[in-house]
């Protein structure tokens, strides 16, 4: 893996200023950065100053004090200084610590999710799908239908701990793939079609087996474009 950059100077992030609302502005500010991460709009390795970001958002010292603290507590930045974080850099064997752990999550999940989840909620997942087909779309808005899509799955197995988990492992996941260049929204339409069919078909044992071989060919890829 190439390795990261370690700019001197603070991040350069376009951030709206934050509106007090009926959330609170610490809540605000940690959903707005925690966006921002996710969606690559902050590198990693650049320094997060929290008295520059308290001055982009308009809001004084102490939300933003605990948004960070927030981020950091869920594993998204790491603490450089005092003052400032940084994004967390996932490594190799923890990234793929946390896939095989998704196959036995997910694998799970699924089992307990075919004969609960509605047929409602299926043909939503495959209008969403082909709808992603016929278009163009960039990597974000894959991203965002990929969370959508697992994250239904596993609500939909009734255990309330499983979706909670499945989260926590994607987005360890999104911060080892922020630095990567693998791109493979074909191949993974064309996985969770095969998990859809076999949600459809209401056999539990394909849709384990489907949900696996996604997760599955999802790092023999990532392998791959690490050798490469």
């Amino acid at each position: 893996m190439p390795s990261l950059p370690s700019p001197a100077q603070p991040a350069t992030i376009t951030i709206a200023p934050l509106e007090v609302r009926s959330a609170s502005l610490a809540e605000q500010a940690y959903a707005s950065l925690r966006t921002l991460i996710l969606d690559r709009k902050i590198s990693a390795g650049s320094p997060l100053q929290e008295g520059r970001l308290a001055e982009d958002l308009r809001i004084s010292r102490t939300p933003m004090r605990e948004a960070l603290v927030r981020l950091a507590g869920e594993g998204l930045l790491v603490r450089r200084d005092a003052r400032s974080y940084a994004v967390r850099a996932l490594g190799t064997k923890e990234y793929f610590d946390c896939m095989r752990a998704r196959e036995i999550i997910e694998g799970e999940a699924i089992v307990l999710a075919v004969d609960k989840i509605s047929d409602a909620q299926i043909d939503a997942l495959e209008a969403d799908l082909k709808s992603f087909d016929a278009g163009e779309h960039d990597e974000t808005e894959h991203w965002h239908f990929d969370d959508r899509f697992h994250l239904i799955i596993s609500t939909a197995s009734g255990n309330v701990v499983l979706p909670r988990l499945v989260e926590e492992l994607r987005v360890n996941a999104r911060l080892f793939r922020l630095h990567s260049r693998l791109h493979r929204q074909r191949e993974n339409h064309d996985e969770h079609g095969e998990i859809i069919r076999a949600l459809r078909a209401r056999d539990p044992v394909l849709a384990r087996d489907a949900m696996r071989a996604h997760l599955r060919s999802l790092q023999e890829d990532v392998k791959r474009a690490i050798i490469d």
